[in-house]
């Protein structure tokens, strides 16, 4: 499935980009801030859902509308607007479109409203997986989320009250949106400055409490997120765990060497991107009547985990000091001598339970964190 989103302010194009996400399963989301954009798109793909912004830089969304419905009197179409008068609306209706939706929008409202709009057919042929998770790799990727509505509307209820840290403080062991609020802070701030934002605190306060929440809230309505199939849950689990075990040993060593624990935090809980973006893609699949075990998924994430996180950390554009501290959870090489890799190294294996490793005594060493064991194998004469 194929989606054009028409909106020149970048911020609200990327959260309806997250609700279309939500909505249908492996989209392929096409985001054009010009009429002109937009209408070299249109004659040049085929699209399944058009959203499009009434007042452009260059002229206006309706001739969007006019010129899709010379080609398609079925497909549907939303316009977003600022302008809620009667005769906006009607002026609108006219073009044939399927629905109106007024800036700010309610996020949930938008939901259910596109919900009802586009039934994606899950009668057809399981796909093949090989050319799914290749193709998905392409597409906008959703981590699995257990963030939950409610508290989300309970949150909006009193967002007057809330600053970027308390939120910040509050999401903080959140991988999938720690991960989509620095995909979009990060989106809008290298179109401003070329600047990367790097803290889940910033990256709230670069987008305002009020478009972070509804970031929040498009993302735990993402029903697509939730996974059906109990091994891949089983295994979602496992490695959400293993994320927060990494964060919090990082967060440990670098109290106890006296430094600022958070970015050494957020790569610790950033470590499993590869693993959930392909445990989504296998719900996916097993949702379209594919049949994946659980040894079959093990296999899965051996083979593309590293592809997909790759592309996961370039595509939501995270700095590389921060890239190379989730790569140096996995591996470090020998001659590497930057502190806060070897630290990222060091609590990973602590993580795993591996604190007796020779390996991990050596880095524990290197950082400065001397343990019973290195003290020992130094009385030995090393």
């Amino acid at each position: 499935m194929k989606a054009l989103i028409l909106e020149d302010d970048d911020l609200i194009a990327e959260l309806l980009e997250t609700v279309v996400a939500g909505l249908y399963s492996g989209v392929s989301v096409v985001l054009t801030e010009t009429l002109g954009e937009a209408l070299n798109q249109v004659k040049n793909s085929r699209f399944d859902l058009y959203i499009a912004d009434r007042n452009l830089p260059d002229g206006s969304g309706l001739e969007l509308v006019r010129q899709i419905r010379e080609l398609d009197r079925d497909v549907p179409i939303v316009m977003v607007s600022g302008r809620s008068d009667r005769e906006s609306v009607l002026q609108a209706a006219h073009y044939g479109i399927d629905g109106y939706m007024t800036k700010p929008f309610d996020v949930a409202n938008l939901h259910e409203r596109l919900g009802k709009l586009l039934k994606v057919d899950q009668t057809s042929e399981a796909p093949d997986l090989e050319t799914l998770l290749r193709d998905s790799l392409e597409e906008v990727i959703q981590l699995p989320s257990d963030v939950d509505p409610a508290d989300i509307v309970e949150l909006i209820g009193r967002e007057g009250d809330l600053s970027a840290a308390q939120l910040a403080e509050r999401w903080r062991e959140e991988t999938s949106l720690t991960a989509r609020l620095l995909d979009v802070a990060n989106s809008s701030s290298f179109r401003r400055s070329g600047k990367p934002v790097e803290t889940l605190r910033d990256a709230i306060g670069s987008l305002g409490v009020p478009l972070a929440l509804n970031q929040a809230l498009a993302l735990s309505l993402d029903v697509s997120n939730k996974l059906q199939h109990e091994p891949l849950r089983e295994l979602a689990r496992a490695h959400h765990e293993a994320a927060l075990q990494v964060a919090k040993e990082a967060q440990r060593l670098a109290i106890r060497l006296k430094k600022q624990p958070v970015l050494l935090q957020k790569a610790g809980l950033l470590s499993r991107l590869g693993e959930l973006a392909v445990l989504k893609v296998l719900n996916q699949y097993a949702a379209a009547g594919g049949e994946i075990g659980a040894a079959d998924a093990e296999k899965v994430l051996e083979d593309w985990a590293q592809a997909y996180g790759n592309r996961l950390k370039v595509q939501w554009r995270l700095p590389l000091g921060v890239r190379e501290l989730i790569g140096a959870v996995h591996f470090l090489p020998n001659d590497c001598t930057r502190e806060e890799r070897l630290i990222m190294r060091a609590a990973s294996l602590l993580a795993s339970g591996e604190q007796g490793s020779e390996q991990c005594r050596r880095l524990l060493r290197r950082i400065g964190m001397e343990t019973k064991e290195t003290e020992g194998e130094k009385g030995n004469g090393e």
